[in-house]
């Protein structure tokens, strides 16, 4: 049984038969094979930071979530590849880093550089799986005439309900004020030109209005529908989630959840002493809204508006994530349902001073990730080890018992889905361009071991590398970067050695794969590069088809 779970007794000698057939390589619509097989329900959501109950954080209320997480693994150490939506969905769904990719920002698809290569859904649905998507599972454009996924990756194309960013007359007034020319003066303009494009208006709101008023609740109507449709053949099914994503706008009844003047605010409200300027940005991404200051100081009271605002955004999806879990157990599909929860990345919301993400710092890096597998005897546990979002194409491979394609760059984790305190990775690996585009930008890569993080800073116009150094265990809030404290020049040597020699050297002894895991030679990186080039076109494949709606 893979990685040692006990499968239901009902459907396991169904299951070994229907993998004995080996894989099928029918449509999903003509596939005769059992359903007798693992299904995936695979929940993304967007701009989600790992303070939840079940990490240990009490001001966020998230009982659903808690609840899969008392039914599956915790991961209290994962983390991204690079802190933005594109680059991040990207490098996950394809098993490949930043650096493989070459995407580092929201303007280019993966196919335009990866023309073949097979994503993870893409993967299950040759192996016989049905595929869809509903929401945002890859980054896309939410524009209905131009949809932005990746129709290969799916039996259907993909489903987005009509984007919805604000529903009050207040915010439906300031957006008409600021973009007149895009939107027009009508209400009917506005709420065409929000389904063709996503304009900054109000930082945040709280309509009084039900749950599928909004993108989110759509999607999780559109799912429970789905799981209704394809019970009773084997799925992989994604679901995306866009809150809390900016702007924070949520129904009213989760804002009610929180007491305005009883939030905390973040400890840790200001830059690291001796940060390079090349660690940090603007917060241009919610400085552009109404409300936030362009520039200057945040006002004390308009750091708890927007914590209570990205608060309310986690609640409203907890509770769509709620109602998709009661509809799986409704249907008796959760005892052969490996369920999946994740976030593209991380958020600073007020941590280290800044507002939004695109960084290397922990805030941005680290991510929630629960994993629940039936079967599996440690259910309800949490683990420690350094996992990666590039890990879950081969994990969900090896637990479906689908062959992994060549050149994943993510390392199984599957063993620690029963066993989850054995000794795992090394470390982490993630990068991130800064400035976001331009022809020279400086590239910062990092690498997070247990304790530490180290940051190394490149480029043409540098004389030298400029680097970051933390200590999580001393300074868990990032408050001072060592890198250039004398008394740490050592440590920073030998976690630069460990950066350059990069990640096939930092996973587990003795994972699947191609016999690189130990082997310090093996570099992370392509020819060592100064500088990157970041384009700033947009290349958005063509496709034949419109998205259903």
């Amino acid at each position: 049984m893979p990685c040692g779970f006990r499968l239901p007794l009902a459907w396991t000698f169904a299951t070994v038969f229907a993998l004995a057939a080996g894989p099928r390589t029918l449509p999903a619509a003509e596939t005769t094979e059992t359903p007798r097989r693992l299904n995936v329900l695979f929940i993304a959501v967007d701009d989600l930071r790992p303070r939840l109950r079940c990490y240990g954080e009490s001001d966020v209320q998230s009982p659903n979530i808690d609840r899969l997480a008392s039914e599956g693994v915790v991961f209290h150490n994962a983390f991204c590849q690079i802190a933005a939506c594109n680059p991040s969905r990207a490098s996950l769904m394809t098993s490949r880093r930043p650096d493989t990719t070459t995407i580092f920002d929201n303007s280019r698809h993966f196919r335009s550089v990866l023309p073949d290569v097979v994503t993870l859904p893409q993967q299950f649905k040759r192996h016989g799986y049905f595929t869809q998507s509903l929401g945002k599972v890859y980054h896309g454009t939410f524009r209905n005439d131009k949809p932005h996924e990746d129709p290969r990756s799916w039996s259907v194309l993909e489903w987005r309900p009509n984007s919805v960013l604000y529903a009050t007359p207040e915010g439906l007034a300031v957006l008409r004020r600021l973009h007149p020319k895009q939107l027009g003066d009508s209400q009917a303009s506005v709420l065409e030109g929000m389904a063709r494009r996503r304009y900054k208006g109000l930082a945040w709101e709280a309509p009084d209005v039900p749950d599928n008023a909004m993108f989110d609740g759509r999607v999780a109507d559109k799912t429970i529908e789905t799981l209704r449709e394809i019970k009773d053949r084997p799925f992989f099914l994604a679901v995306g989630f866009v809150k809390p994503h900016a702007p924070y706008v949520a129904p009213k009844k989760y804002f009610d959840l929180y007491d305005l003047d009883s939030l905390a605010l973040p400890p840790n409200d200001r830059l690291p002493r001796d940060a390079t300027p090349l660690s940090h940005n603007d917060s241009a991404e919610v400085r552009g809204y109404e409300g936030v200051p362009a520039s200057g100081p945040i006002l004390e009271n308009t750091q708890r508006e927007i914590v209570r605002a990205y608060n309310a955004c986690v609640s409203y999806v907890d509770a769509q994530t709620g109602r998709i879990l009661d509809e799986l157990d409704h249907l008796g599909l959760r005892e052969r349902t490996v369920v999946v929860f994740w976030g593209d990345h991380g958020y600073h919301v007020g941590h280290n001073g800044l507002w939004g993400k695109n960084t290397c710092f922990d805030a941005a890096a680290r991510v929630p990730l629960i994993v629940s597998v039936p079967g599996s005897p440690a259910a309800g546990e949490a683990s420690e080890a350094i996992v990666e979002l590039v890990d879950l194409y081969p994990t969900l491979c090896e637990v479906c018992k689908v062959p992994p394609t060549d050149g994943l760059e993510g390392t199984s984790f599957c063993p620690l889905l029963s066993d989850p305190d054995r000794p795992w990775k090394r470390a982490a690996f993630t990068q991130h361009p800064r400035p976001l585009r331009g022809a020279d930008s400086a590239m910062g890569r990092s690498i997070r071991t247990d304790r530490y993080r180290l940051t190394e800073w490149t480029a043409s116009r540098l004389e030298k590398p400029v680097y970051e150094l933390y200590d999580y265990r001393d300074d868990p809030g990032e408050t001072v970067n060592l890198a250039d404290h004398p008394e740490y020049e050592t440590l920073r040597k030998e976690l630069t050695t460990q950066l350059h020699s990069g990640w096939k050297s930092a996973r587990p002894l003795g994972p699947p794969g191609d016999g690189a895991a130990g082997n310090p030679n093996v570099p992370l990186f392509p020819p060592y590069k100064t500088s990157v080039h970041i384009s700033k076109e947009t290349t958005t494949p063509d496709v034949d088809v419109p998205a259903s709606r």
